[in-house]
């Protein structure tokens, strides 16, 4: 099995999303599947993961990883 993470506009993500939805593919908000049927906010954006008909992990992104940090006090 391999991951494979996509990061996209949010429109792309908004399309995506809904043919996933139409589809009746499963996602979930986070890579271990404990949260069907949600999507993440993590990151300043939104995301979410399912699998490929070859059993591979699928990520869609709108902010790349780490990309909403918060501001560390000096």
């Amino acid at each position: 099995m391999q991951h494979y993470a996509f990061l996209v506009a949010d429109e792309e993500f908004d399309a995506a999303f809904a043919r996933i939805q139409q589809a009746g593919i499963s996602y979930y908000a986070d890579p271990h599947m404990k949260q069907p049927g949600e999507i993440n906010r993590h990151h300043g954006g939104r995301g979410l993961y399912f699998m490929d008909p070859a059993g591979h992990g699928m990520e869609i992104i709108t902010r790349p990883y780490g990309s909403h940090q918060q501001p560390t006090a000096s």
